[in-house]
């Protein structure tokens, strides 16, 4: 096959797609592959060149001879990678046999290499990351120089997909640190919103809300969505759960502590464990997911040994979207809480008040409680109470308080 014909069939069978289509280590082994069958060799690689060691990343080959695999490391002496980016060997080797000097190689023999096709990887900052290589067990006399143009051009497609790759594990890297930094520092603090009857100042409960005191400045969300982006959102939210109730224990006071939680963190089997030191009957889980569940029936499976020690499931930000109410629909939760797009300006706008007016009938017709978000005015206030919300939270009525302040109120209110 003419090596004309064989970069045709290889950009035909790579296609078109671009690196967003799928994963960056898929695309580097399709690479691979198809660079390796049109060249007609029998394994292709990436290897990525330490101090002394050339780790193999990406490997594809056919049959059972390939002696490494990814991950697996080898001396930089005992192969051609080192030796063809300094110079010293040819990139390109149609029969080892007629270039003496390989003989002395450990590679040539213990692989064996009959031909070899090798450039380096450069990446955007001009770093030589290592090397891309086919070879084959047997000599590969119609290698000619095309073929090494091509393995050329193909080798800056694979600088590109490694780039990505190594900026995504940068990223992957950095968010730990900043997740674990977190985690050790003891940290989200917390502050506590008071949640009040409609036609009472009385304080019937406390949203335990939490605050993240370093850098990057962002709102708590963005730190759990990270945080659940590498593996670690379970343990950040249990950790807010368990300064929230440590704190709170010892507060007297006939409220109930309302806390943010996932699904998958009610899924994880772990949350009883880390809900002592308050009576389970003054327990409000919210759940804050505003993605679909994709199991709902198994999150009822977990919900049910909660409810039956008297912990109540509120479900977040009803009116928001429809993920909210299919959490509504099946989770079917002793508390419903209006989001604040529905509550702000509900005494001026009746699109918005005929809205929450419906799912404030619905949430009494199946027994839910109703609660209404980010109250901000004696207006909203009325509008609401006219509707029959039960109980509202809002700046109107207090914004969140540290510790100290929240005690502070809840004494006052009991004069």
């Amino acid at each position: 096959m003419q090596s004309d014909d064989r970069s045709n069939l290889l950009l035909a069978s790579l296609g078109s797609e671009g690196p967003g289509g799928e994963s960056i280590a898929r695309n580097v082994e399709r690479i691979l592959n198809a660079v390796r069958t049109h060249l007609q060799m029998d394994v292709a690689f990436v290897s990525e060149f330490g101090q002394r060691d050339r780790v193999f990343r990406y490997v594809v080959g056919k049959g059972e001879r390939i002696m490494f695999r990814p991950g697996d490391s080898m001396p930089l002496d005992d192969g051609y990678c080192q030796r063809v980016v300094q110079g010293r060997i040819p990139q390109l080797i149609p029969d080892t046999s007629a270039v003496p000097s390989l003989a002395s190689i450990p590679d040539t023999a213990a692989v064996p290499i009959g031909s070899h096709i090798s450039v380096p990887i450069t990446l955007r900052d001009g770093r030589t990351y290592g090397t891309f290589c086919c070879f084959s067990f047997r000599p590969n006399l119609t290698l000619d120089s095309r073929d090494l143009q091509m393995m050329r051009a193909f080798a800056d497609l694979l600088a590109y997909q490694i780039d990505g790759d190594l900026a995504a594990l940068s990223e992957h890297n950095a968010k730990v640190e900043r997740v674990t930094a977190v985690l050790e520092m003891g940290q989200p603090t917390m502050v506590y919103q008071p949640i009040c009857r409609l036609d009472d100042p009385q304080v019937v409960g406390v949203e335990c809300l939490s605050r993240f005191d370093l850098e990057p400045k962002r709102p708590p969300d963005q730190w759990f969505a990270e945080a659940a982006e590498i593996g670690l959102g379970i343990r950040l939210e249990l950790n807010a759960i368990l300064t929230a109730l440590s704190e709170l224990q010892d507060v007297a006071g006939d409220f109930y502590v309302s806390l943010n939680v996932s699904p998958a963190t009610i899924i994880s089997g772990d949350i009883l464990g880390y809900l002592d030191g308050i009576d389970y009957r003054r327990i409000v889980l919210e759940v804050t997911e505003h993605s679909l569940v994709e199991d709902y029936a198994l999150l009822q499976e977990y919900l049910l040994p909660l409810r039956a020690q008297g912990i109540r499931i509120a479900v977040d930000d009803a009116g928001a979207g429809y993920a909210s109410m299919r959490h509504v629909l099946a989770i079917q939760p002793e508390i419903i809480k209006l989001d604040m797009s529905l509550t702000r300006g509900i005494d001026s706008d009746s699109p918005r008040r005929a809205l929450a007016s419906a799912l404030i009938r619905f949430a009494h017709d199946i027994g839910s409680l109703v609660i209404a978000e980010g109250v901000e005015t004696q207006a909203e206030s009325r509008a609401l109470r006219g509707l029959g919300v039960d109980d509202a939270q809002g700046y109107f009525l207090s914004r969140p308080l540290p510790l100290e302040a929240l005690k502070q109120l809840l004494e006052e209110g009991k004069r």
